[in-house]
């Protein structure tokens, strides 16, 4: 299928109307296609109807159709297969989903929506960081495996195994083959301070008397004579009070 392609550069060497042979452009380069746009300091168009694009220093790329941005040091891109090969410090996005991933290498498949990864893999999606030395990422299934000594941390959660595999949608994470983890429960509450204090205060003691407290016991003691009462009372601490009498 014939496809649309432009570019420009402050320098460009070679001849642009025999597409067998190569083009050069330097300087702020830019190529764009139907679905791929591409900025570095030198990128070099050749092959049969400029089947083949190889970029170096400083490169960009923007998918338009996949919305998958990257960064690298060098990359060619075949415009046929529509296949992405990026090389140095490479750095995908995956905008729809918000997946990052920083590798070596990565291979990226526009048909497939496939991604493959190699070398120093470190991949964040949501709370998961994701690192190894081999992977592929299926874009469409949001699916990841992960080899080459692979471990994935889930916040406080380590998990590492000879291959693992991550759902994303999920976050199901599936380990084969020498399987270690670490999960770290959750502590119970604290109990908050003023509960705490409400819990260890002692129960509030019966209001002592001051000495003021009239005590009527005439009902056990209907009748007193004066020299019984003053006998009761003796030192005088305690004071009470009966029908018709007064102390």
């Amino acid at each position: 299928t014939a496809e649309k392609i432009s570019f420009h550069a402050k320098k460009m060497s070679g001849t642009a109307g025999n597409k067998n042979n190569s083009t050069v452009l330097q300087g702020n380069a830019q190529v764009k296609t139907e679905s791929m746009e591409i900025f570095a300091e030198y990128i070099e168009l050749y092959g049969k109807d400029f089947r083949y694009i190889k970029a170096r220093g400083n490169v960009k790329g923007i998918n338009t159709e996949s919305e998958m941005d990257f960064t690298c040091e060098n990359m060619k891109y075949d415009r046929k297969t529509k296949i992405a090969s990026l090389e140095g410090n490479v750095h995908l996005v995956d905008i729809k989903n918000d997946v990052k991933a920083d590798a070596q290498i990565i291979e990226y498949n526009q048909n497939t929506e496939i991604a493959v990864m190699q070398i120093g893999i470190n991949l964040t999606q949501k709370d998961n960081v994701c690192t190894g030395e081999h992977a592929i990422y299926k874009k469409n299934e949001q699916l990841l495996e992960l080899n080459g000594n692979p471990q994935i941390n889930q916040k406080d959660d380590t998990f590492r195994a000879q291959t693992i595999f991550l759902n994303m949608d999920t976050q199901e994470i599936t380990l084969s083959g020498r399987v270690k983890g670490t999960v770290k429960t959750e502590e119970e509450k604290p109990v908050e301070q003023d509960q705490a204090d409400e819990q260890e205060k002692p129960a509030e003691e019966e209001p002592k008397g001051d000495g003021s407290e009239i005590v009527k016991f005439w009902e056990t003691v209907p009748e007193m004579s004066l020299d019984e009462a003053k006998e009761v009372v003796g030192d005088g601490t305690h004071m009470f009070s009966f029908p018709g009498l007064h102390l």
